[in-house]
């Protein structure tokens, strides 16, 4: 099946573009919801996070605390490292697992990171969410509750747009109004249709 990388910064709108996406039916695979499932207690993922970090992760229920691990993480680039090396592999994994299963038009994998780990190999087309920082910045100060300074941490910990633009194949703008990004994803739902038909 084609399959479409589809990625963009933190507090771009990557959830709302899948969401479009989803209702047009193609098949939608969220790396943060295999994220989530790869770190419920009993999880081998979560084990090697205890490992490497102590228990101060886990909320009193023995479960992921995900706002600890998220600010251990914006504070030190080694943390994140170890995290990353721990979850990506598992992530990466559950992911093949569903793509293998799938059925549909094409399929959309939601991966934040694409760019970030260079991962584009896994998809046959990158499409970024982009939107101006100061929107994010916004964006996540509403969203999360989050300080000017911690939502500028949270931008810094991620690969650069620059970066992010360079490496599409497509691009969804995300500053206007919702209506703007519904007709972007009906043209690309489209395009891709096409494509996967030669696939």
């Amino acid at each position: 099946m084609l399959r479409i990388g589809l990625t963009g910064g933190i507090a771009s709108g990557k959830s709302t573009v899948a969401s479009l996406f989803a209702e047009k039916g193609a098949t939608v695979i969220d790396t943060d919801r295999i994220a989530r499932d790869v770190v419920e207690p009993g999880q081998p993922a979560l084990a090697a996070l205890v490992n490497a970090l102590g228990g101060g992760i886990l909320d009193d229920t023995g479960h992921l605390d995900r706002a600890a691990l998220r600010r251990r993480i914006f504070a030190d680039d080694a943390t994140r490292r170890t995290v990353e090396s721990i979850l990506h592999p598992a992530i990466l994994a559950g992911l093949d697992q569903e793509a293998e299963r799938a059925s549909g038009p094409y399929l959309v994998l939601v991966i934040p990171l694409l760019v970030d780990g260079r991962h584009e190999g896994l998809v046959d087309r990158v499409l970024v969410v982009d939107c101006a920082e100061e929107t994010q910045i916004q964006r996540l100060m509403e969203r999360d509750g989050a300080t000017r300074a911690e939502a500028l941490r949270a931008l810094d910990a991620q690969v650069s747009r620059e970066r992010r633009l360079a490496a599409a194949d497509d691009v969804i703008g995300n500053d206007g109004p919702a209506g703007a990004l519904e007709a972007q994803v009906a043209a690309f739902d489209r395009k891709y249709r096409q494509m996967a038909a030669t696939h």
